[in-house]
C-alpha cells in the first residue's frame, strides 16, 4: 500500500519561499504520477501541481503557475514542491497525492480519484 509523508511546511512572510517534500513508500514510484493539492480552513481541496511518471510532463493550476515548481526524484522516492513569491492566499494545508493516471490530477474537484494521500503539511503566509 502506497504511503506518502509530507514535510517542509511552516510560517513565512509574503514574498518568501518554501520547499515541500513528500516521501513515497510501499510501491514502485515510477508507476505513479505525483502531485500536490491544498485546502484552506474554509475551502474545498484544490489542485496545485502534478508531475507525470517520468518527470518530463508537469501541470499547474492558474493560481500558482510561474511561482511554484513541482519536481520528482524517482531515485529518492520523493516529489517536491518549490513555493516562491508566496502570498497570504497561499495559506493552506498542502497534501501530496499519488495516482496511476496523470490525467486524474486535472479532473474537476473537490473529489479527486487518487490512489493515496498524505496527511498534509501546513503552510502559513503572513502579510
Amino acid at each position: 500500500q502506497v504511503h506518502l509523508v509530507e514535510s517542509g511546511g511552516g510560517l513565512v512572510q509574503a514574498g518568501g519561499s518554501l520547499r515541500l517534500s513528500c516521501a513515497f513508500s510501499g510501491g514502485t514510484v515510477s508507476d505513479y504520477a505525483l502531485g500536490w493539492f491544498r485546502q484552506g480552513v474554509q475551502d474545498a481541496r484544490e489542485f496545485v501541481a502534478a508531475v507525470a511518471h517520468d518527470g518530463d510532463v508537469r501541470g499547474y493550476s492558474d493560481s500558482v503557475r510561474g511561482r511554484f515548481t513541482v519536481s520528482r526524484d524517482n531515485a529518492k522516492n520523493t516529489v517536491y514542491l518549490q513555493l516562491d513569491d508566496l502570498k497570504p492566499e497561499d495559506t493552506a494545508t498542502y497534501f501530496c497525492a499519488a495516482s496511476l493516471a496523470y490525467y486524474t490530477f486535472f479532473t474537476t474537484g473537490p473529489h479527486y480519484d487518487m490512489q493515496s494521500w498524505g496527511k498534509g503539511t501546513l503552510v502559513t503566509v503572513s502579510s
